[in-house]
């Protein structure tokens, strides 16, 4: 992810950020708000029957 987490070095690493948007099926790195997106469904009223799941929200890194 492109955030502060390890110390920023996928963000500010090109080299490291271009290896791992290659790794995604996505294309890119994931930003915050990718994450924010997931955080707010899951909170959201309408989940509230989800529990116990492991949800990856990687871009795709692991297909």
């Amino acid at each position: 992810m492109a955030t502060d987490f390890g110390g920023g070095v996928v963000r500010d690493d090109e080299n490291l950020n271009t290896f791992w948007a290659s790794q995604t099926a996505l294309g890119r790195v994931g930003q915050p708000d990718d994450i924010g997106g997931a955080i707010t469904t899951l909170v959201a009223p309408g989940a509230s029957w989800i529990t116990g799941q492991r949800i990856e929200a990687s871009g795709g890194t692991l297909l």
